[in-house]
């Protein structure tokens, strides 16, 4: 209830109501996006800050470990589940897309752990960006493999004899393109630039900055979880007439995400602040830079599936209910 009636949040369901009643209310484009560039800025701001008081510690880098290896794993088991029920382009789509992250889920996160005082490192934000690109690598991998499976198996008659081969599979995307996209991407370098900014310039910076990343962050934060509530809002009728394993899909897989990070949360022994950011990310779902890169690496993928089922399903789920319980998890097993 604490988390509902936050004014962000309450934001966030207003844009879905009145996306829903379909209102020709709406948050141009420009706007938007500049929203979501502040948002990264102030919260690698905020990262670069606290990195400069706690330093880089073994602690962060096996947190950032940790990270990296839950961007990984994760889009491989949902690929091995999605697999048995849709095409293996869908299944690689949907598995990036759950594989990769939300940064406006990760920021809501953020804000939440600041409203109730729970501290948290400041390195997490490096952890976000780190966890992006391997599931987009894997999908590109995993499409490859499946062009090349479908290229052998073309049957060509020679003198009788039936022999497998065929033409060769289509690259689909360059593995070094997409890292180098993904790193340079506008959002991604923004935010790396404004920690390593905030890393370099400390309390000096922090205090200079103070009224742009703090004190306007709240209500930046409202305004975007507004047109984000909207966007939810067009995207629910997406949802609508897709297979009830992948409905379940967008609704338990975070929740089994999340309790894969718990876990190494736990072994790790990492704050309950630090945890609770490791299951949000794990349990997000990206719905701005894979569906993005998929369009382009997967074409044979359909956008309708993993676009609307995360952003129609999982983000407003992860928004209104997934943050307040992965919090109080954290905080009752984590130290």
């Amino acid at each position: 209830m604490h988390n509902l009636i936050d004014p962000a949040i309450l934001f966030f369901i207003f844009g879905v109501l009145a996306g829903t009643v379909k209102s020709n209310l709406e948050i141009p484009p420009a706007i938007s996006r500049f929203l979501s560039l502040y948002l990264l800025m102030a919260l690698g701001l905020k990262g670069g800050f606290a990195l400069s008081q706690s330093g880089l510690t073994a602690n962060v880098g096996i947190s950032l470990a940790a990270a990296v290896a839950l961007a990984i794993v994760i889009p491989l088991i949902g690929y091995a589940v999605l697999r048995r029920f849709v095409s293996g382009f869908d299944a690689a789509a949907v598995a990036a897309t759950y594989g990769s992250v939300s940064a406006v889920t990760f920021v809501t996160a953020v804000q939440t752990l600041e409203n109730q005082g729970v501290p948290y490192g400041g390195h997490m934000a490096a952890a976000m960006a780190l966890m992006e690109s391997p599931a987009i690598i894997l999908a590109v991998v995993l499409a490859n493999s499946l062009r090349q499976k479908t290229a052998s198996s073309v049957v060509v008659q020679a003198g009788g004899v039936a022999v497998l081969g065929g033409p060769g599979a289509p690259a689909g995307g360059s593995v070094g393109k997409i890292l180098h996209e993904s790193f340079t991407d506008g959002a991604q370098l923004l935010l790396l630039g404004a920690m390593v900014i905030g890393l370099v310039t400390g309390e000096a910076g922090q205090a200079a900055m103070a009224p742009f990343s703090v004190d306007l962050f709240k209500g930046m934060l409202a305004f975007f979880l507004l047109d984000m509530g909207l966007m939810a809002a067009r995207n629910l009728p997406q949802v609508k007439g897709q297979s009830p394993v992948l409905i379940a899909y967008a609704v338990i897989g975070p929740l089994v995400h999340a309790s894969l990070a718990l876990a190494l949360a736990y072994g790790l022994n990492l704050s309950a602040g630090d945890g609770a950011l490791l299951m949000v990310l794990a349990a997000s779902a990206s719905y701005i830079a894979v569906p993005a890169v998929l369009r382009t690496a997967l074409p044979e993928a359909k956008p309708a599936l993993y676009f609307g089922l995360s952003l129609g399903l999982t983000f407003p789920l992860n928004i209104v209910l997934g943050i307040p319980l992965y919090l109080a998890v954290a905080q009752t097993l984590l130290t």
